[in-house]
């Protein structure tokens, strides 16, 4: 038996007790994880093709290792105007070995519900009710006229995860600054299964140092990262 499964952005033809290498998850070493995004499963002569994903079905893996593949060379090059440009990547990988292919029964992980807090009551006077008026035309401006950074000066956040960050509500360098990068991959993960394997490690370090105005700071820890690790 063999099946077809979308893990970190790609599809891999996996059958069990073969060992694969994805993209970097989040998952630690030595423990279990499932992928629900089952797009084909083969059993002999019968094939289940799913519409885009078979309902029910579930691949099972274990984490052995993470790990840094082999060095990628880069060069640009602009014709008759000097510019050359090398530079090396290691893509961040994870070595998994899957477990076991179910082709029916498994529930997929329901997404995580947003809990509102309960605003508190506020009991506001008489007298203090006209200056609230008039002040909230001056909260209204501000808020109209308030912009979003540039979250893509971050290394690593491309136009799709930094349009993912603005729509969970951190779309300053502050707030990512403030965030965990366990709470930003997970943002990334739900906003699109293609953006779970970005390495966040170093995000707020870097979102601190662009809120402060360290720009040259931010320029030579970007030069150290690789793979978004910092060497």
């Amino acid at each position: 038996m063999y099946a077809i499964v979308e893990i970190a952005g790609h599809q891999f033809k996996v059958e069990k007790d073969q060992r694969v290498f994805v993209n970097r998850l989040q998952t630690e070493e030595g423990k279990k994880v499932d992928f629900d995004n089952v797009l084909l499963i083969g059993d002999g002569d019968n094939i289940t093709v799913g519409a885009p994903a078979i309902d029910g079905a579930q691949v099972g893996a274990k984490v052995l290792k993470h790990l840094k593949g082999d060095k990628v060379i880069v060069f640009k090059k602009k014709r008759r105007k000097g510019y050359r440009v090398k530079n090396g990547h290691r893509q961040s990988l994870t070595e998994i070995v899957i477990e076991n292919i179910a082709t029916s029964g498994a529930k997929k992980a329901a997404p995580k519900k947003e809990v509102k807090k309960a605003e508190p009551k506020v009991e506001a006077k008489a007298a203090a009710a006209p200056k609230a008026e008039k002040a909230a035309p001056k909260a209204a401006a501000k808020k109209a006229t308030g912009k979003a950074d540039d979250l893509k000066k971050i290394e690593g956040a491309g136009p799709k995860a930094a349009e993912a960050l603005v729509n969970a509500g951190l779309d300053t360098f502050a707030k990512v600054a403030e965030a965990k990068p366990e709470a930003l991959n997970t943002i990334l993960s739900e906003a699109s299964s293609r953006l779970s394997h970005i390495v966040t490690d170093t995000w707020p370090k870097q979102a601190k140092l662009a809120a402060d105005g360290k720009w040259d700071e931010l320029k030579e820890l970007q030069d150290r990262l690789d793979g978004g690790i910092e060497k």
